[in-house]
């Protein structure tokens, strides 16, 4: 017993010996700690007093661990975009300094995950486990670390894949008024990425949850969301939520392409982006500029779509190719936000609201519509058998005009009329069916050998997914060829058109005796 109480004795006089020594070794440091005060808060933003040293764009903590970035960096305040729920603050609370810019958690575990620009979880599963924060400002890639457009980015689209292709690392604006299915375009080529090794980011601004909702169930439903992360702001969330939100969704992009990965983002829309940052700049009494909207609208998408390109083989070789949405007022693309998207982005796809009601779906005005890339981006098969498809396609709308008024036509005007018309029917494509390289190849070759002209038009759906089925009958040396998209011999093509034709047969029989509905389609 004595043993064991010396024992315990000598354990305890040693801890408290180092506890003595600790004591007296330590010395409490000495820090200056900045903190503001709020003066006041309103819609979104928050004028705070203090904190001399603050820096723009610096990240704020408010009470609530609510986030805020110092925008306005006046003489004796500093004007404040809220990131979050706000209402809660009043004057007086205190404000801290964190020392940094906005970052958001970036890497591969970001893949397949519903976050918001804060990279909070929206999808009811963990924080993401990220080991790596970017800013989400970060300058453009040099001019030099940049490599030619060469690469096509399928979308599965009919109609742009063969007449507006575009390439990795591309910028293409798609624009047209409310309810023309924008944005079903761009879910349909995030559809079509499937097992090509494109990343895919989907940024949602200002959209309202039903929409957003739907979005990712169809992502989900097709797989899609495997290879694809969404950020998402909504529409009743602070405006300042939605002006960071396409920059985070960049920076998540730019981190896999820095990686040497093929990554396409899609911006829903920058309407909501620009009308988010116009109501902080009203907001802080930024002066407004044309239009009603500031100055420097035009800065804040080009800093943002100039980070969208094809890097060197020297800097990983990846690209980002951008998908910017805009909406139209009255198909009115002479406005401000339209003309400053165009003149940033390489070409621009027009829906049509005529088309639209019409029932041409998807609603691409192709006479309207433009990429700047074109042929060098297409795969030669594609390149080769569609060349003179946009032409003829364009012929047909300027001599349908004369049509419509009954106007007597000679055989060849209603023989290219006819032709349009076939053209128009077999573009057609419903939602979140994307096509293959390989059908498409085939199609456009029956088109252009005009194989389609002797069949109803009442028929062609029917006919079109029979030359489609007949691509699994082909060589497998064809078929191989055709999937790569390289360029087509004499040989394959006369295979190709053998094929179609012997595919086509049982409805050449037939005869389009309603011509009335011809003519009540010309008159439309």
């Amino acid at each position: 017993m004595t043993v064991a109480r010396d024992g315990l004795r000598h354990a305890l006089n040693q801890g408290f010996d180092a506890l003595e020594e600790a004591r007296e070794s330590f010395e409490a440091p000495m820090a200056v700690r900045e903190v503001g005060r709020v003066i006041s808060v309103s819609t979104g933003i928050a004028r705070v007093s203090g904190l001399p040293n603050v820096g723009y764009e610096e990240l704020l903590v408010f009470p609530g661990g609510i986030f805020g970035i110092a925008f306005n960096l006046d003489e004796q305040e500093i004007g404040v975009v809220l990131l979050g729920e706000y209402r809660h603050l009043q004057a007086g609370d205190e404000v801290q300094r964190t020392g940094r810019v906005m970052d958001v958690p970036v890497g591969e575990t970001m893949i397949g995950r519903v976050v918001d620009p804060l990279g909070r979880p929206l999808d009811e599963r963990h924080p993401p486990q990220a080991s790596r924060r970017m800013p989400i400002e970060r300058t453009a890639p040099a001019i030099m670390d940049r490599a030619a457009v060469s690469v096509p980015l399928q979308t599965g689209l009919k109609v742009i894949d063969a007449l507006i292709p575009i390439g990795r690392g591309q910028r293409e604006l798609i624009l047209g008024d409310r309810q023309t299915g924008k944005s079903s375009i761009a879910i349909d080529t995030i559809l079509n990425q499937r097992g090509k090794d494109v990343f895919c980011v989907y940024c949602a601004i200002g959209q309202r949850t039903a929409s957003v909702a739907k979005a990712v169930a169809t992502l989900q439903a097709h797989g899609a969301m495997e290879y694809t992360t969404v950020v998402v702001t909504e529409g009743n969330q602070a405006p300042g939520l939605a002006y960071i939100a396409p920059y985070a969704a960049t920076t998540i992009a730019e981190y896999l392409m820095t990686e040497g990965q093929d990554v396409l983002i899609v911006y829903d829309d920058l309407t909501q982006h620009a009308r988010a940052y116009r109501e902080l700049s009203l907001l802080l009494r930024r002066p407004p500029g044309r239009e009603a909207f500031p100055g420097d609208i035009f800065y804040i998408h080009s800093r943002l779509l100039e980070r969208a390109t094809h890097l060197r083989s020297e800097k990983g070789g990846g690209s980002l190719t951008a998908l910017p949405i805009i909406e139209t007022e009255a198909q009115d693309i002479s406005a401000y936000i339209p003309t400053n998207l165009i003149s940033i982005t390489d070409g621009q796809i027009f829906l049509s609201p005529s088309l639209f009601e019409l029932g041409m779906l998807p609603a691409v005005d192709v006479g309207k519509s433009v990429s700047r890339v074109g042929g060098k981006a297409q795969r030669k098969a594609l390149r080769e058998v569609a060349g003179d498809l946009k032409l003829a396609y364009a012929q047909f709308e300027e001599l349908e005009s004369f049509a419509r008024f009954g106007a007597r036509l000679d055989d060849e005007t209603r023989r290219v009329i006819e032709h349009g018309r076939r053209i128009r029917a077999c573009l057609k494509q419903p939602e979140a069916k994307p096509v293959p390289l390989a059908e498409q190849i085939v199609l456009v070759v029956a088109l252009s050998e005009q194989l389609f002209d002797e069949i109803p038009l009442a028929k062609m759906p029917e006919a079109e997914r029979r030359v489609r089925s007949m691509v699994a009958d082909l060589d497998e040396s064809l078929r191989e060829s055709l999937a790569a998209g390289t360029s087509l011999s004499d040989s394959q093509r006369a295979s190709i058109i053998e094929a179609a034709r012997e595919a086509l047969q049982p409805f050449l029989g037939e005869k389009n005796e309603d011509a009335g509905d011809d003519q009540s389609e010309s008159r439309t």
